[in-house]
């Protein structure tokens, strides 16, 4: 073996060697710093403290409708960065449009204890449907669950065994193994990867009124992984794409088109069998 592939060799181990260690480094960003309580964002909403079924105690808000109620419940699970605090245009945006919305921060984010992974993402958002249909009395047909990028895995997977009146999915990709081996094509992503979140695969088992929102321009989750699921989607879909559009612009994160798309699901979810 010569000196220069004994380095290659070496230099590709130790690469592979520090993905599998540090890959929820790649996949998680949290904002963990402590958020301000509801009522310093929203005129009337509330505090809410959600407990998972391994222990930890997780922060939330529940932000009522404002004016004329449609009597639909939003459950909105966060993409991998930032906190709830980034998502308080969204329910401000969605109560105005007459939903009510639970907005919950994943372990590890907005000040909760805990280290994010799959495992753990799943039961943080089963905490935080148990607590609308439990404590608030939210009928499944009156719930439509919001998934954001990362988030779409987290509602997916919770709908094949909860499933909702609909669902609203914001940049969905196939599965993050076949996302992170576009980004990462030097790696074996395949092969490391421990937490997978199955979009397309689960999207399959869940027939429920489905709509896939994304943007032609980005560049995080491509377009063609967004088309993909909505093409698995078992239920009825609408596609809305943004032309022109990116990941993170502030159109993905509330106003108009958002809100409209929320309310034209609801709308479906009412007139679905």
């Amino acid at each position: 073996m010569t000196r220069g592939l004994l380095i290659a060799l070496t230099v590709a181990a130790l690469l592979i060697a520090a993905m599998w260690a540090l890959q929820r480094k790649l996949i998680y960003f949290p904002d963990a710093s402590p958020v301000p309580s509801a009522l310093q964002l929203f005129i009337r909403a509330e505090d809410v403290t959600l407990t998972t079924s391994d222990g930890l105690e997780l922060g939330a808000w529940y932000v009522p409708p404002v004016g004329a109620s449609r009597e639909m419940t939003v459950l909105v699970a966060n993409g991998n960065a930032g906190n709830r605090a980034d998502r308080a245009l969204l329910a401000s945006d969605l109560a105005d449009a007459g939903f009510a919305t639970l907005l919950f921060d994943y372990r590890g984010y907005g000040g909760n204890p805990g280290e994010p992974s799959e495992k753990g993402l799943a039961l943080d958002v089963r905490a935080a449907y148990r607590h609308l249909v439990d404590e608030r009395r939210v009928p499944r047909e009156r719930l439509l669950y919001f998934g954001e990028s990362l988030g779409t895995g987290v509602v997916t997977e919770l709908a094949t065994e909860y499933p909702p009146a609909g669902m609203l999915l914001r940049s969905p990709f196939v599965d993050l193994a076949s996302l992170g081996a576009r980004h990462y094509p030097f790696l074996p992503v395949r092969l490391l990867l421990r937490d997978r979140f199955p979009v397309a695969e689960s999207v399959a088992r869940v027939d429920v009124p489905t709509t896939v929102v994304y943007g032609t321009a980005d560049t995080i989750v491509p377009p063609d992984h967004s088309e993909r699921v909505a093409d698995a989607a078992r239920g009825p879909v609408e596609r809305v794409a943004l032309p022109g559009v990116g990941h993170n612009d502030a159109v993905m994160f509330g106003g108009a088109t958002i809100v409209d798309a929320t309310v034209a699901l609801a709308e479906r979810a009412l007139r679905a069998p």
